[in-house]
């Protein structure tokens, strides 16, 4: 036994000695990571070399470290909006940039109204006598939206074009739940409040087709207008009308027929391009073939020095799905964006504040705690401005309410004013298994809403007398916000979108504008000659903010093993189907609260990928009256 005993202490030290060994060579190799991040100031003369392997985003979602570590250190990158268009107007300025590449193979997608700030920013590159060149594979709308800004398109000779303009597919589940037998109940008001239609029908009703059909037509319209102003010789109607017959003359060759429609200038290669790019900045000998002498999109950004001069104007950032409790970023918590908001308010250090929302809505109850935060900035006598990105609709919109001044783009997604509830019930199903209930209630709403047994005239009752409540106060804030009667905010609400064209001459949007242009117009509002934007809840120095400095960096692989050909990137649609498929089912049986959701605008932009991250059980005020949100334990 003595012998037994000093084996297993040797053993146990062994490990020991093990797991010390591996949180060495962890925190080392962070050290190692951090010191090979790009120092500030390292900009060489040549080109700015932008590789955009992941999508575009408001707000960089946050990296949970144990799913990173589960999925094998793959995260895809994110590039901040804000941040891109702040490194690429600096580079027009910059006489130490030459040039600007921009390799699209991996790129994640962005909104148009993203891409078209982006592209803004190209051209004053381009406006400053600096070539801009793109580089891809294939170039999909965002892509091709994003690269028509550059003097040159190059595409891989393998490669080519695909426009397929904006729309979707819905998925039905009606005649699938009544084969179950599982009943789903649904409370909302808004003619147009689609949210609900996948339980209730096998179709869309004429009256969401008729509002999605006007939003797709609409950015359909824009997207074509910025190709064309930034390429007019592109041919788009050649590309969209047949394109068998488009590919079919140029004898099937993708990348040929891309030229032969205007919509790519150059085809060649990685090494190609860079032989190219490296006769106008001048060749990097020490890499391999192609090099070119340039510095990365990272070093770049860690050379620009934050603006600190004159008033500081809060920038509050509203993207996602709006949810209950403190998830985020990635996803709009409702608390802890009401706590970043009211931090600022009691510090008094901000003159005026931005809220920028890229949302579709959510939670009724998370959406109105970040509305109450902002009204309470406001009441400071405080200037207020919204300017919305790609989305803005129903919770998006309710956020939106306390501004003085809403800035849209003609792309931008709004309205969408309605609210919805789903519970469903399961009695019929169980019966089918030979499962019964019964019940002891001591007042009409004990036990209520009853999933197994099913819901009483009572309990629809007062769910929908919530609901409609909630539809009330919705309308009220927008009239009170637009200066217009409930009854006019009723005819335009319903639950119906509109772009941001029509919106604004309904009067829901007051001016088109961009983020930079409603930070300006708080700062002018609240008298300030210098201003600076502080974007609210930006922490680099945190550990999820490690990573995503680390993750951010420039990397000439792709981050998944996904196939970047025609064929592969639409055999990947499946992901987006799949990922719709889990939305739906999870507004089902989630367990969620009122909803100020805005189903149809998921396919009115442009899909990006985001890392997964768990957000905590939602618990709106619809969920906390009748005990539908998860429980813990």
């Amino acid at each position: 036994m003595k012998f037994a005993r000093t084996v297993w202490k040797i053993l146990v030290a062994i490990k020991d000695g093990l797991v010390l060994l591996l949180l060495l060579l962890f925190f080392g190799g962070l050290s190692l990571a951090l010191s090979m991040k790009p120092a500030g100031g390292h900009v060489q003369d040549g080109a700015l070399a932008i590789t955009l392997d992941g999508p575009i985003v408001e707000e960089r979602a946050r990296i949970d470290p144990s799913a990173l570590l589960l999925a094998g250190g793959k995260a895809h990158h994110q590039y901040v909006e804000h941040d891109l268009t702040r490194v690429i107007e600096a580079a027009a300025n910059d006489t130490r940039v030459r040039a600007v590449t921009l390799d699209l193979d991996d790129f994640g997608g962005a909104s148009q109204v993203t891409v078209a700030r982006i592209g803004a920013a190209l051209d004053k590159v381009r406006h400053a006598g600096k070539p801009v060149l793109a580089h891809a594979v294939l170039y999909t709308d965002s892509a091709l939206l994003l690269a028509a800004h550059a003097n040159e398109i190059w595409v891989d000779p393998l490669g080519g074009v695909t426009v397929r303009g904006p729309g979707g597919t819905g998925l039905f589940f009606h005649d699938l739940l009544d084969r179950l037998k599982i009943k789903a109940h649904v409370f909302k008001v808004g003619t147009y409040k689609s949210a609900v239609e996948p339980y209730v029908r096998n179709n869309f009703s004429p009256e969401a087709k008729e509002a999605e059909n006007a939003v797709f037509g609409a950015l359909w319209h824009d997207w074509q207008d910025e190709v064309k102003a930034a390429r007019p010789r592109a041919q788009i109607a050649l590309v969209t009308s047949d394109p068998v017959k488009w590919l079919a003359a140029s004898g099937g060759d993708a990348a040929k027929a891309a030229l032969a429609a205007g919509l790519a200038d150059r085809i060649g290669d990685k090494v190609a391009f860079g032989q190219h790019v490296a006769e106008l900045v001048g060749a990097d000998k020490s890499g391999p073939l192609g090099a070119y002498k340039a510095t990365k999109y990272s070093a770049y950004l860690a050379s620009l020095s934050q603006p600190r001069q004159g008033k500081a104007i809060a920038v509050v950032t509203v993207a996602g799905e709006i949810v209950d409790g403190d998830a985020g970023p990635g996803k709009a918590g409702g608390d802890r964006i009401a706590a970043l908001i009211d931090k600022a308010t009691s510090s008094g250090d901000y003159a005026a504040m931005v809220v920028r929302v890229d949302s579709p809505g959510g939670s009724v109850l998370a959406s109105e705690r970040i509305r109450a935060a902002i009204a309470r900035f406001k009441a400071r006598h405080l200037p207020v401005a919204v300017s919305m990105g790609s989305l803005a609709a129903s919770g998006g919109y309710w956020v939106s309410t306390p501004a003085e001044r809403i800035f849209a783009e003609p792309a931008t997604i709004t309205g969408s004013i309605g609210i919805f509830a789903i519970v469903p019930t399961f009695e019929e199903a169980l019966g089918r298994f030979g499962v019964g209930t019964d019940s002891i209630r001591t007042t009409p709403l004990s036990a209520q809403p009853d999933v197994f047994g099913g819901l009483s005239p009572m309990a629809e009752g007062v769910i929908q007398s919530e609901i409609d409540m909630g539809y009330r106060r919705f309308v009220g804030l927008v009239a009170a916000s637009r200066h217009k009667t409930p009854e006019a905010i009723d005819k335009i609400g319903q639950g119906r979108i509109w772009d941001g064209g029509t919106a604004r001459q309904l009067g829901l949007v007051d001016e088109f504008g961009d983020l930079d242009q409603a930070v300006a117009w708080a700062a002018h509002r609240a008298g300030a000659a210098q201003w600076h934007p502080v974007y609210l809840g930006e922490n680099p120095d945190s550990f999820s903010g490690v990573l995503q400095q680390i993750l951010a960096d420039d990397s000439d692989t792709a981050d998944d093993d996904a196939s970047a050909d025609l064929v592969g990137r639409l055999a990947n649609a499946r992901n987006a189907l799949a990922g719709q498929l889990a939305g739906d089912l999870d507004r089902l049986l989630g367990g969620h609260g009122a909803q100020a959701y805005c189903l149809a605008c998921a396919g009115a932009v442009q899909p990006v990928e985001t890392p997964d991250a768990a957000s905590p059980p939602r618990s709106g005020w619809l969920a906390l009256l009748f005990g539908l949100a998860p429980k813990g334990v």
